[in-house]
């Protein structure tokens, strides 16, 4: 991702902030953080890598995030929305824009925050939002497009996270 790239994301939040906030608010109950596999030892790797980032983004947003086991959509109180949405109000616009882009390459707006407040690096994100992925290819193999799209979303979020500390 370029910096211009960046820059332009940054003047789209500038006319679009209220639309670009409702539309990640309306994203937020499908955050990948709060689905959960069935395996066992993914639930472990789950365990190590998504739970501090969970308490950190409840404490932080001051939120109760509820995860789930399977492929329903887990509801989440509109307390909880309300204060994300409280959240990203108080992000700058270079903030928002990283957090939005973010967000979007890693399905996941818990993540995103993580990394926009410099809870979590680049790599630790990437790592977190790729995490059922990276597992299921230690058991069945690598598939080189998948590995090409981990590698540019990996690029991605070092880019954003230079971006955010210039």
């Amino acid at each position: 991702m370029t910096v211009e790239k960046l820059k332009q994301a940054v003047g789209e939040i500038e006319t679009r902030r209220e639309d670009v906030i409702e539309k990640l608010v309306q994203f937020a109950p499908t955050d990948s953080l709060l689905f959960w596999g069935n395996n066992d030892e993914l639930i472990k790797k789950q365990e190590q890598l998504w739970n501090p980032i969970l308490s950190w983004a409840n404490r932080e947003i001051n939120a109760k995030y509820i995860t789930t086991r399977d492929l329903n959509v887990p509801e989440q109180d509109s307390y909880s929305l309300n204060n994300l949405k409280n959240f990203m109000e108080n992000l700058s616009d270079k903030e928002l824009a990283a957090f939005y882009l973010a967000s979007i390459n890693m399905k996941s707006e818990l993540l995103a925050a993580a990394l926009v407040k410099g809870h979590i690096s680049a790599e630790q994100a990437f790592d977190a939002a790729n995490l059922e992925e990276l597992w299921q290819s230690e058991h069945w193999g690598k598939e080189s497009v998948s590995e090409q799209k981990r590698q540019d979303l990996k690029q991605e979020l070092h880019d954003i996270e230079q971006f955010l500390r210039q």
